[in-house]
């Protein structure tokens, strides 16, 4: 019996994502300043330099010093120090998916969530974690090169701890299971917004420039900036997926409360 595994991306049935690129960080200003971080795994096929003006004149308007990391940039390694960059916003515009098994014809979706890299698989490359289920290969499109992944487990036994941050997962599924956010608050984040299911990349980045402002901007708490975003845009178009926060007791806050 055959037997292999591997994750898909569904992030959008039309598109062609990311291949490693050269980094575009834009530096703190050394004063104390709220960081975020705006992670973007799709910049090479499905860059969006709009988007990430706008996210970012957001964030900056609101205090914000903004680090932008692109394609290449995000590695296994990059992964493994993230929550000791210091970040309170994190925006997370990458792939994510579930593990898939498959045997003979049949396959398996089992309740775990990576997150993608840009980064090109081998076997040769962190084989401790590829044999404890930490790090995964990774689909995104069926005659493109496999990537890496990382699962919750994964996230779990990164570098440091997340400072009090607050996490805009943006993926495929990102919070389909709980696995995902349970990993994040643990490691020291305190909100986690993610989607149920599959999404497409054009209502992504619409709904989070629109959550964003939400809750930036207008200053809203996470309830009401989901709420009056999913009113504004509604679910998505193909999948009718939505978004979800974790845990529940931040439904109530805002983001500068959270921060605070």
């Amino acid at each position: 019996m055959r037997y292999y595994r591997h994750i898909l991306a569904v992030f959008l049935l039309l598109a062609v994502i990311v291949l490693p690129v050269s980094c575009d960080k834009s530096n703190g200003d050394g004063n104390g300043n709220n960081r975020a971080a705006i992670i973007d795994q799709l910049y090479l096929r499905e860059p969006n330099p709009d988007f990430i003006a706008e996210a970012t004149r957001i964030l900056e308007s609101s205090g914000f010093a903004v680090d932008v990391w692109q394609g290449g940039d995000i590695t296994v390694d990059f992964y493994r120090k993230l929550p000791s960059l210091g970040y309170r916003l994190i925006i997370l515009r990458v792939h994510s998916g579930l593990l898939l098994e498959m045997e003979g014809d049949k396959v398996v979706a089992l309740d775990n969530t990576y997150l993608f890299t840009g980064e090109n698989y081998t076997t040769t490359r962190y084989i401790t974690e590829q044999l404890t289920d930490k790090v995964s290969n990774a689909m995104m499109e069926e005659n493109y090169p496999l990537v890496f992944a990382v699962n919750s487990e994964f996230i779990r036994g990164t570098k440091g701890t997340f400072d009090r941050t607050v996490v805009l997962a943006m993926g495929c599924e990102s919070y389909h299971y709980d696995d995902l956010p349970l990993a994040f608050i643990e490691k020291g984040a305190l909100a986690y917004i993610g989607w149920n299911d599959i999404v497409t990349l054009e209502h992504v980045d619409r709904v989070t420039l629109d959550l964003l402002d939400n809750l930036c901007t207008g200053n809203m708490t996470i309830a009401q900036a989901i709420s009056g975003t999913m009113a504004n845009l509604g679910h998505d178009p193909y999948f009718n997926s939505y978004l979800k926060f974790y845990p529940e007791d931040t439904g109530s806050r805002t983001v500068k409360e959270l921060l605070r």
